[in-house]
């Protein structure tokens, strides 16, 4: 505890040189979906690569058909765990520019008029501030024991914003430098100010594209209409069939591998004191349209989903034309839970609607994409351990929560690599990721760094 302590003291009064050190990293411009900033991307695995080598990792920059990665490591006392911390340095284009109040790429740090401080910059809080936080807890630790609690390997990619192309080829390539007991993953987001939390669930994504084909030719509705099929009609039919009137996904055996809550994590969500309302009020709604009898947190965290993303056929321009589509397209995205198997759902809607095709009709289907979920035990042990380290560092317990959407990298390591991650991030839902004015408290990375100091010495003392 006396080390842990100094170490803490050692983060607090370098605080100023650690947002300098992020500030540097902040002035690259590294946007990875954008060719013409390829060397500004490699400038900021090198400067990354350096600073851990600085500090005492063997750090180094790893090619790749795109971007290039950065790898680093670091012994730890004999018999502790080894643990992988993922982060990404690669950042979202600008636009609009326009919409800016300051620099993307010139940090600053604003005083707003409640006192409060952030760090202001494309990547603040997304994910170059994340990131930074484990670096300076790591950087701490250095200082003041001369080692680590816990043996540790840091990867840095540079692709996450753009799709991450070079990323499982990578993994499988270096599968046994890589595996670690357990990940640390610094992307996600606090429940509030004052409350951390850590996901331990995110849902899985099945992506499907179905073309309902009839005529041959678009028809004239004033020659055809009536005795010619409209695929229009044929797939919004099938749409609505999706749900029951209870909200339920109807597909059968769709609903196979998904479990229901431990009544302990149901009355946890519960006490976070989030109304239907308060949800949707902000989007100008105050209805849940989901599954009866299930709270908004459940919805979006623990029950899976079919949703329709677009849909098109027959004449969309301006003005009016008369007309019966040949064709009719929708996209549409089931969010998965638990165990269900993103392959056996596709082909579950896929058989759902060929059933329902009248006999002059035909669909053709194009997959776009298919992972499972991601649920951490929600008894494990390292879930504990970080939940008790965070709740000894900021005002309010740490919560267990879910999240609604993917972690794509949370899923291939599980896959490729054996390992489950622990989600802990430090960001703000008014941080402004991927649009103007992206921003970092400065608590967050303050805390933040303090916070993964908690958790690996606790990790190490296991």
């Amino acid at each position: 505890m006396a080390n842990l302590d100094s170490v803490l003291a050692c983060l607090d009064l370098n605080l100023d040189r650690s947002v300098a050190r992020l500030s540097e990293l902040l002035r690259i411009a590294s946007i990875s979906t954008d060719p013409a900033h390829a060397a500004e991307c490699r400038q900021a695995a090198e400067y990354l690569a350096g600073d851990l080598a600085a500090i005492g990792f063997d750090a180094s920059v790893r090619d790749t058909p795109g971007h290039p990665m950065v790898v680093a490591h670091h012994d730890g006392p004999a018999g502790a765990p080894h643990v992988l911390f993922y982060g990404h340095y690669d950042v979202q284009p600008v636009d609009p520019i326009a919409e800016w109040r300051t620099g993307p790429f010139e940090p600053v740090v604003e005083t707003r008029p409640d006192g409060t401080r952030c760090i202001a910059a494309r990547g603040s809080a997304d994910d170059k501030g994340q990131l930074m936080t484990f670096i300076e807890a790591c950087r701490a630790f250095k200082a003041e024991t001369g080692g680590l609690p816990c043996r540790v390997t840091i990867f840095l990619e540079g692709e996450e914003e753009s799709g991450s192309p070079s990323l499982n080829p990578f993994l499988d390539a270096n599968r046994a430098e890589l595996s670690a007991d357990v990940a640390l993953v610094c992307d996600t987001n606090m429940w509030d100010r004052e409350t951390p939390a850590i996901s331990t669930g995110l849902r899985g994504l099945v992506g499907e594209e179905v073309v309902v084909r009839a005529a041959s030719r678009d028809l004239h509705s004033g020659y055809y209409g009536g005795a010619a099929r409209n695929p229009v009609h044929v797939l919004a039919k099938i749409i609505a069939d999706l749900h029951d009137e209870t909200g339920r996904v109807a597909i059968p055996g769709f609903y196979d591998g998904v479990d229901e809550l431990p009544q302990a994590v149901r009355t946890s969500w519960q006490a976070l004191g989030m109304s239907d309302e308060a949800f949707l009020e902000p989007v100008g709604l105050k209805l849940p349209a989901g599954e009866s009898g299930r709270s908004v947190l459940e919805q979006i965290w623990s029950r899976p989903t079919a949703e329709v993303n677009g849909i098109s056929g027959g004449y969309t321009g301006k003005g009016f034309k008369t007309v019966i589509a040949a064709e009719a397209t929708a996209k549409i995205s089931f969010r998965l839970v638990f165990s269900q198997d993103p392959e056996r759902i596709r082909a579950a809607f896929r058989r759902f609607v060929e059933e329902r095709l009248p006999a002059d009709c035909r669909a053709e289907f194009h997959p776009h994409g298919g992972s499972p979920a991601i649920q951490l035990p929600f008894d494990s042990p390292v879930l504990e351990t970080a939940k008790a380290a965070l709740s000894d560092e900021w005002p309010k317990p740490a919560v267990m929560i879910g999240m609604g959407g993917s972690i794509p990298v949370v899923g291939e390591f599980k896959q490729r690599l054996g390992m489950d991650s622990l989600l802990v991030g430090f960001g703000l839902a008014d941080d402004a990721i991927h649009s103007p004015n992206e921003k970092y408290e400065l608590t967050s990375f303050h805390k933040g760094q303090r916070s993964w100091a908690r958790i690996l010495a606790a990790l190490g003392a296991r």
